[in-house]
């Protein structure tokens, strides 16, 4: 059951960072906060399945939310800048 957690959750943010690799240029900041929003629903998508998996995943799970958070906060600052430069 854990292992089967870990992959749906390695396979999560796989896809996600596989559909970046290959989307479409951004043309606009509203292009950005949807990425953003998308970044913000694989956070809470760990949450889940690292509490289901009662929190054991080797420190996996916490690596991978570090680095879900920090392309959080990335996309935010980028969202900002978009803005003022309109």
């Amino acid at each position: 059951m854990t292992r089967a957690i870990a992959v749906a959750v390695l396979s999560l943010c796989l896809s996600f960072v596989a559909g970046i690799a290959v989307a479409d240029k951004v043309r606009d900041w509203a292009d950005l906060e949807s990425a953003h929003n998308h970044v913000q629903e694989a956070i809470h998508e760990m949450d889940r399945a690292r509490a289901a998996n009662h929190y054991d995943m080797a420190g996996h799970g916490v690596k991978a939310e570090e680095h879900l958070r920090a392309a959080e906060r990335e996309l935010h600052e980028a969202i900002e800048a978009a803005k003022a430069a309109r």
